[in-house]
């Protein structure tokens, strides 16, 4: 399958994947919005299994729909369930012979995204993104790892969850939607998930906040009880915009909820908002969008830290890590010369707050060279949503003043 997208310096993939299916979908600059890959042309087929298969014999592998056919008129052999036996590091054994499951997944991965015909020819990758249901640090190894295989660069991999495709997919719509509140109900596997966007008009850039939940569908009635749902999430409260995501909307079975959201409200089906969610996440990250948002989810860095600094003469504060950004894959990083005492000071804000906390960091035993004769390499690393290690290196200053090799290290935060 081929689907042109133009020739192009690099596009944006976004990749939604689960134990059950995965979604592929891909942008650049000159698309008006992401696209998303049909396994049957002129159709909306866009969920493929995450399933692989074997050819019995042969060194043959095949993937998705066609890779359960091969087992079911027992050509192959196959591997379900494969994101989370990667995860598990599992070793697995297909057609007699052991491979790791991270190994297949690699695989699997590799051949959807040849789906769109443009990988490596004309529109190479510029950033894999990755949308998981919950992001960990294993999971993001595991992601680092594909890209590596793949040929990609540590830059080039973003792993998010789906509240923040959700996130960066609303947002990219026509302001209509989300002029207010914007609600997101996922149905999957007999849940429903809700997720409430909010901005916040009167910061600068807007903070927006995402408020999450859940309820057990009751099968008796879907309808009925999704009335109820919705009731107890919206309410009278004024929300402009509605997606509905997941196969438990599938069918003709919503009379009354559908009606009861209809009312004031635009409301949106589909299947491919997280893996459209991803491709805008990777142009914004990028810089390539304008962005006046910055999101504060659980994965998402709660704090700006920068140090004040002079740079030709002027005084500026230099940002070192940036509230918003993955605490996973974050990391700032300067270097400076020391003016006068062995300490200095850095300084810590919310985001939405104008305040800022000054933490003076002292370079203890720092050999006394005289003024401006030391030079410093300043890291700082996030272990957590909320706290940063800093990590100080004397450098010296070149010939006149070898480095002492000393480290310092100081752990800064927010309660």
């Amino acid at each position: 399958m081929e689907i042109d997208i133009g020739d192009l310096d690099g596009a944006y993939y976004g990749i939604d994947i689960s134990d059950d299916y995965t979604l592929l979908s891909f942008y650049s600059q000159d698309m008006e919005e992401p696209k998303t890959v049909s396994t049957v042309m002129g159709s909306e087929a866009y969920q493929i299994p995450t399933y692989i298969s074997k050819k019995r014999g042969i060194g043959q592998w095949f993937f998705g729909n066609e890779a359960k056919k091969q087992v079911s008129v027992a050509h192959a052999d196959g591997v379900d369930k494969l994101y989370s036996r990667a995860l598990a590091d599992e070793t697995i054994f297909v057609d007699g012979d052991e491979y790791m499951a991270k190994e297949l997944l690699y695989i699997y991965i590799h051949k959807i995204l040849l789906l769109s015909g443009q990988l490596y020819a004309g529109a190479p990758i510029e950033k894999l993104v990755i949308c998981v249901e919950e992001v960990s640090l294993k999971v993001v190894e595991l992601f680092s790892m594909i890209a590596s295989r793949l040929g990609l660069s540590a830059g080039s991999l973003l792993v998010i969850d789906k509240s923040e495709c959700f996130y960066y997919y609303t947002l990219s719509q026509n302001p209509q939607i989300y002029h207010s509140n914007v609600m997101l109900y996922d149905y999957t596997d007999g849940r429903i998930r809700h997720c409430r966007l909010s901005r916040n008009v009167n910061t600068s850039p807007m903070v927006v906040n995402l408020s999450q939940g859940s309820f057990q569908m009751n099968s008796e009635n879907r309808d009925v009880f999704f009335e109820e749902v919705i009731e107890n999430t919206i309410g009278d409260e004024d929300f402009s915009g509605v997606f509905l995501t997941g196969d438990g909307f599938d069918g003709d079975w919503m009379k009354l909820s559908l009606s009861k959201l209809c009312k004031g409200r635009r409301v949106f089906l589909g299947k491919n908002l997280y893996s459209k969610g991803a491709c805008y996440a990777g142009m914004i990250k990028d810089g390539k969008k304008e962005w006046p948002y910055v999101f504060i989810g659980d994965n998402e860095l709660k704090l700006n830290l920068s140090i004040k600094v002079i740079d030709k003469n002027e005084m500026q504060f230099l940002t070192l890590i940036s509230a918003g950004e993955s605490w996973y894959d974050s990391k700032g990083e300067c270097e400076a010369i020391l003016d006068g005492s062995g300490e200095f000071e850095c300084w810590i804000s919310r985001p939405e707050s104008r305040k800022s906390r000054v933490q003076v960091l002292e370079l203890t035993d720092l050999e006394d060279r005289g003024d401006r004769m030391t030079r410093l390499r300043i890291e700082a690393v996030p272990l957590s949503d909320k706290k940063i290690k800093i990590i100080i290196r004397d450098l010296g200053f070149g010939e006149i003043a070898p480095s002492s090799g000393k480290v310092w290290e100081h752990t800064v935060g927010i309660a």
